[in-house]
């Protein structure tokens, strides 16, 4: 008997906390228009974010695919921007 009271007991301290977690949840989280908005005040939204992102995205193919034709250890490259000038392995 005293077994099954105190599984109540931890059953309803459980119960109460993921209550109490749930509804915290529920109050932080915004709103669908403050989502929008949010994503609208992010940096790299505007044309010259986009554009700075676009430039990474082809250094990082360029060197990926440059890695993939050579025998060349990229790691160990010093100078990221030229061609070269790195350890080999």
């Amino acid at each position: 008997m005293e077994a099954l009271r105190k599984a109540l007991v931890v059953g309803a301290i459980l119960g109460v906390g993921a209550g109490v977690g749930s509804a915290l949840f529920v109050l932080v989280t915004p709103g669908e228009e403050r989502i929008q908005a949010m994503l609208k005040e992010m940096p790299g939204q505007g044309p010259q974010g986009r554009e700075e992102t676009a430039r990474n995205k082809q250094l990082v193919l360029a060197t990926l695919q440059e890695a993939a034709a050579t025998q060349e250890n990229v790691a160990w490259r010093k100078n990221w921007v030229g061609a070269g000038g790195g350890r080999s392995a």
